[in-house]
């Protein structure tokens, strides 16, 4: 039997394409950007094509995209430590002990790290030299990487020690990916303090381990005071959702074991501040056992007269088809991801603002993960002593405060979510378009689903995804249905939609066929109705802005005078968070209620 010449075409031609791309970082995202034949992109880093960064980094608040600093922490299997000493010691143990091949970075803290708001204590990968296009400046073993795989995954010994026994393996196998990487790096922590072999070899991550934040500013730990500071009911309710479902996860794998729930929620922390991720590519990295093996079987049957070289070709084809369809093809028409904690690249820090200039790829056949400069043409994209740094994706200051801990001027990708429609101020919204809401308009918006949920709905719902296995949290969030503003593009579609609907008069909605599909195009109920629909739409905004405590000027203004007296310790971390990222949000506000014509 031979293969026809068009079959054999195609399984060369996907065994030298890349492998599949990532898309964003475990939460939605931009379409997949192009990369080295050889490469698949992950998530952490995936902008390309930018044109060289030559200005310092744009003005951020404190504390953003910087890794926290090392603190004591008595859950920690080894010691730890801080400053300059920590540095020195996870540098020397990177290259002399975990094999890790860094060039043109070092890990710095202190000014060097964001340096435009000059604060010391973050952590970052800095340069040393210019840095340009296409220059690899890390590589890191599979081997010393922790990963799981976006459904199930092994049950190591270390973990199983960790939990007391067997009993969770069920529970552990069907967790979201981040119960199962907290596992993971709560087993190198407090078990075996090693990454790598589990044959009793291994590289001793103490180092490593030391360079790991022990404690996250993040709202997760904050007081029902501390949230109220945010000005911003949608947090609040996406946090509280987040602690009933981490708490849920604990409970079903916790058992009699050694591992506490403060040490779980770190690992969590860690998990979904440090990960990045991309696709399952069956085993992993390139092997070239089965074709040394494939090579000499032909030799053997070309070689002994067994068959001929068509024959032979035959087989060597079928090898290489499998080895494609069970790295590359079954996991991406399956969906599967991985995640990864890499030790050294996890450094690098984010910036959603286009300044971002580092890549984490997989190394198909080297067998690691890369830090590499994006494509830019021959000039220098990264100045002497500026930060690398890298984009964990399209990532709103609700994601990044809420699971990073910082709050990023300027974001490009944030949002506002208002209360759901059926919270909304129906009398005030009668009165800024002067027209009355006719009987039965409510109803349709109801059956139609445009109105959000109720609160006994919002109940259940949140108490069944508390106790199942769905990796997104943020999606769980916004449980009410609230409406989502953007600033690129503005308000949801759908809620126009639905406006154009609720403020119709008799006549448009009997021209409209009494359908609210039919008000799905702009202007789809007469120019009129349209700007009824515009005028609701800003009015709820306006409200929303003035029902603030304070205003975007007046946050900035204590912003201020809180970070010029950050030395006399006036304001907390939290605090100067919470100013920093409701001064934001009133900001995308304001933005998208002067986009509002009417």
């Amino acid at each position: 039997m031979k293969i026809a010449p068009a079959a054999f075409a195609l399984v060369v031609a996907l065994a030298a394409g890349s492998p599949p791309q990532a898309r964003a970082f475990h939460h939605r995202s931009s379409p997949p950007a192009a990369s080295a034949p050889r490469r698949a992109a992950f998530d952490a880093a995936r902008l390309r094509n930018l044109p060289p960064s030559t200005s310092s980094r744009p003005q951020s608040w404190a504390l953003s995209a910087k890794k926290t600093k090392t603190a004591s922490s008595s859950s920690s299997s080894s010691s730890s430590r801080s400053g300059t000493a920590a540095l020195s010691t996870l540098e020397s143990w990177s290259k002399n002990v975990a094999g890790i091949q860094s060039g043109g970075v070092r890990v710095a803290s202190g000014n060097s790290v964001a340096d435009s708001d000059g604060s010391a204590g973050g952590l970052g990968l800095v340069s040393d030299r210019e840095l340009k296009g296409g220059d690899v400046l890390v590589q890191v073993p599979t081997d010393l990487a922790l990963q799981v795989e976006s459904k199930g995954g092994s049950f190591d010994r270390d973990v199983e020690e960790l939990l007391g026994g067997r009993d969770a393996r069920r529970a552990v196998r069907d967790a979201p990916w981040w119960v199962r990487m907290s596992l993971k790096v709560n087993a190198v922590d407090k078990v075996s303090n090693k990454l790598g072999s589990k044959d009793g070899g291994g590289v001793d991550a103490a180092a490593w381990l030391d360079s790991l934040p022990r404690k996250f500013d993040t709202p997760f730990h904050w007081s029902d005071e501390q949230l109220d500071e945010l000005q911003y009911g949608y947090m609040a309710d996406s946090v509280r959702w987040q602690r009933n479902k981490w708490k849920a996860q604990y409970d079903k794998i916790s058992g009699g074991g050694k591992l506490s729930y403060d040490d779980f929620v770190w690992g969590c922390e860690t998990a979904r501040s440090r990960c990045f991720s991309g696709p399952y590519s069956g085993t992993g990295a390139f092997d070239p056992k089965p074709y040394a093996l494939t090579l000499f079987l032909i030799a053997a049957y070309v070689g002994g007269g067994l068959g001929t070289i068509e024959q032979a070709a035959n087989g060597a084809a079928l090898v290489l088809c499998g080895t494609v369809l069970k790295d590359f093809v079954f996991p991406k028409f399956l969906g599967s991801r991985k995640y990864v904690l890499c030790p050294y690249i996890d450094m690098a820090n984010h910036d959603g603002t286009g300044l971002a200039r580092g890549n984490v790829a997989f190394e198909y056949f080297a067998d690691g993960y890369s830090l590499s400069v994006l494509d830019g043409g021959s000039s220098p994209i990264v100045r002497p002593q500026s930060e690398v740094f890298i984009s964990y994706g399209p990532r709103s200051n609700d994601q990044l405060l809420q699971y990073y801990g910082f709050v990023e001027r300027g974001d490009p990708h944030d949002v506002y979510v208002l209360p759901p429609l059926r919270e909304w101020d129906v009398a005030a919204l009668e009165r800024a378009t002067g027209r009355t809401i006719m009987p039965g308009r409510l109803e349709k918006l109801e059956r139609a689903g445009l109105l959000g949920r109720d609160r006994n709905a919002i109940a259940i719902a949140a108490a069944a995804a508390a106790n199942d296995g769905d990796d997104d949290d943020d999606d769980n969030a916004n449980a009410a249905g609230g409406v989502v503003i953007t600033r690129t593009a503005g308000l949801d579609p759908a809620v126009l939609q639905a406006l154009r609907a609720l403020m119709s008069t008799d006549d448009e909605w009997n021209d409209a066929g009494e359908s609210v599909g039919n008000f799905a195009a702009e202007e789809s109920g007469g120019p009129a109705n349209e700007r009824a629909a515009m005028i609701a739409a800003r009015t709820a905004m306006e409200l929303e802005l003035s029902n603030k405590p304070t205003t975007r000027g007046q946050d900035e203004e204590l912003l201020k005078k809180m970070e010029m007296s950050a030395s006399a310790n006036v304001g907390g971390a939290e605090e100067r968070l919470a100013v920093a990222f409701r001064a934001e949000k009133k900001r995308v506000l304001e933005e998208a209620i002067a986009g509002i014509r009417v």
